[in-house]
């Protein structure tokens, strides 16, 4: 399914390889994926090229920017089909990592994924407020990671109270979120965070990226994050 040449070549492009048995892992979740897709809807995106480009590659271009030890702990916020967290476990299978959703049946396609690889993994089904006020995984986490699944000012709320102090929250976004960023200055510094590095870039040509590493420089407040419902109403400010 994956377009392996394209792939290396991205890779390459970035400074990244990838050893023979990681891509044939990512290849396998690549084609359990389409398959899986004709029966759920897990991503409107199945053309070979696409996939390749579009999911994969933008999952494993976070090497380049972030340094994940190994044995590192990471979150993958509202993982959805497991970008990027899948990616990140199946091409490191040294990585510590938890899938959070609150689709039971994402995450069953996770957990079916990583069984057939042998692969092991935490999976958890609950809303990213909840699980963030439940002392197992609130600042229990090395890194946070969370695929343009909201603003970015949202985001942190949801994201920054798993990370522990020292840790790093990871929000990969479009190119055009610049007044966004600045928008969500007030609201990271004011749950424990501190925007480290704002990095644009071209994925492929023509193909601009957003990575954004937050670094958590002290806890974040008891009450945050509040209930959805809140955030909505009363984004921070």
């Amino acid at each position: 399914m994956l377009d392996r040449t394209l792939l290396y070549e991205i890779l390459a492009k970035h400074g990244l390889s990838l050893d023979d048995s990681a891509f044939k892992r990512l290849d396998s979740f690549s084609d359990i994926l389409v398959k899986t897709n004709e029966s759920f809807n897990l991503t409107a995106i199945t053309e070979p090229k696409d996939v390749t480009v579009k999911h994969f590659a933008d999952s494993l271009i976070l090497y380049k920017y972030v340094d994940f030890p190994k044995g590192a702990k990471i979150i993958d916020v509202g993982t959805g089909a497991g970008f990027p967290g899948l990616v990140l476990l199946l091409s490191r299978p040294d990585l510590k990592m938890t899938f959070l959703d609150s689709t039971r049946k994402k995450l069953g396609f996770i957990q079916s994924v990583t069984d057939s690889m042998g692969v092991s993994a935490e999976i958890l089904h609950a809303r990213a407020e909840d699980a963030g006020q439940n002392r197992e995984y609130r600042e229990r986490f090395d890194f946070a990671a969370a695929r343009a699944v909201s603003n970015l000012t949202d985001l942190s709320e949801y994201c920054l109270p798993f990370v522990r102090k020292g840790g790093v929250f990871i929000s990969m976004k479009s190119a055009e979120a610049e007044d966004e960023i600045k928008a969500a200055q007030k609201a990271i510094k004011l749950l424990g965070g501190e925007t480290e590095k704002d990095i644009l870039f071209d994925l492929v040509e023509e193909m601009p990226r957003r990575i954004i590493l937050i670094k958590k420089k002290s806890q974040t407040p008891t009450q945050y994050p509040r209930p959805s419902a809140k955030i909505a109403k009363n984004p921070l400010k």
